[in-house]
């Protein structure tokens, strides 16, 4: 393996959310844009991504029962049932705030605490540890999810305050983490994301099997991944494309020309080495079948300078899949046994949740598991 010492020395010899960037849309249309809300699936999955995000973990309160949880899911249905179409919710003080849905999607999901309150068998565990990652709690676990997404930055954060209060009588917030992005779909780092993304739906993301209570939803692996900032900023361009696989410019594959052309894995060159090598990002995290490829829709954060004036950014790794231990887990630790990225980043939160499926709009989301 390459080290990033013999990278930056060497230059090296010689990415991956979302799905379609929104339309670009002038303030008034962003402003007045809505997402539905009811449906057999929940919107903020594969609703094209809207450039605010804040992930919100929350914990049951002690000894909160089946009948406490099914009182704070109402609540919080309702909630995003009025908020996402642009209706205060009820008793809402600052109303005026609601009027701007800007494509707000409020998607929720049970981590493995809720099922053991509410005494049905979780769906979701704890991903197993990886040699790569250097986890805090303050990011990781939860009893529940909610995943609040809008273009515009004042909806986010007048619908998480709303959210919060409501759910403050029946948990705690373990953590909050928000992110952005552009329209550019680029990483902190320079590199395009989202490029290689699941086709068919029905195959790669939604659940059809198992539980019939959890058809039509999916699940949600949320990683918080630190980038070392200072220390990529001294690799040369070289090394940084031969480390992803792709050109930064572009995002096109080291074996094309255009973002979209297929990497060439066995295309080598003069000296008979891979151009995409063996432990490139992009081979590390490629799928041969469509059908067990994950969902990316990741957004980048940054929390300013940390004491020693280094950069506190990185990733919110949002990955959407039908079966963590067939999808995400194979690739995962394909990354975690050889990324040449691995040099630069670290998995510092890690969370599961079972995302249930929509609901009718006389129900209420998780009715088909508590109903």
């Amino acid at each position: 393996m390459i080290s990033r010492r013999g990278l930056i020395a060497g230059g090296a010899l010689t990415a991956v959310g979302a799905l379609t960037a929104p339309p670009v849309r002038t303030p008034a249309q962003a402003a007045v844009a809505v997402e539905p809300f009811h449906g057999p699936h929940q919107a903020g999955i594969a609703t094209p991504p809207q450039a605010h995000a804040v992930f919100v973990g929350l914990d049951l309160a002690p000894d909160t029962g089946k009948e406490a949880v099914v009182r704070l899911l109402q609540l919080l249905t309702d909630d995003a049932r009025r908020l996402t179409q642009a209706r205060p919710a009820l008793a809402d003080t600052e109303p005026e705030l609601a009027a701007t849905a800007a494509r707000l999607t409020i998607t929720f999901g049970f981590g493995p605490g809720l099922f053991a309150a509410v005494k049905a068998e979780s769906p979701v565990a704890p991903l197993p540890s990886f040699t790569i990652d250097k986890l805090d709690k303050r990011w990781s676990g939860g009893d529940l999810l909610v995943q609040i997404c809008a273009d515009d930055g004042v909806t986010v954060a007048h619908t998480l305050r709303m959210i919060v209060k409501d759910a403050r009588a029946f948990a705690k917030v373990r953590w909050v983490q928000r992110g952005f992005q552009s329209a550019t779909r680029r990483n902190l780092m320079g590199q395009v994301d989202g490029t290689v993304q699941p086709v068919d739906l029905d195959r790669a993301v939604w659940i059809s099997q198992g539980p019939a209570w959890l058809r039509g939803g999916t699940t949600l692996v949320l990683r918080r991944i630190r980038m070392s900032l200072e220390s990529w900023d001294a690799a040369d361009r070289v090394a940084m494309e031969f480390t992803i696989g792709r050109r930064l410019d572009t995002g096109a594959p080291l074996t094309g020309r255009a973002e979209r052309d297929e990497p060439d894995y066995n295309q080598v060159n003069r000296l008979g080495f891979p151009i995409i090598s063996e432990y490139a990002h992009i081979r590390r995290a490629h799928v041969t079948d469509p059908g067990l490829r994950i969902l990316r829709r990741p957004y980048n954060y940054d929390e300013g300078l940390t004491p020693d004036g280094k950069s506190d950014s990185g990733l919110l790794f949002a990955s959407y899949q039908a079966d963590i231990d067939r999808q995400f887990l194979p690739i995962q630790r394909n990354l975690a046994k050889g990324d040449l990225l691995n040099e630069w980043i670290t998995p510092v939160g890690s969370a599961v949740f079972a995302i249930p499926p929509g609901c009718a709009p006389e129900g209420w989301i998780g009715d088909s598991l508590l109903g």
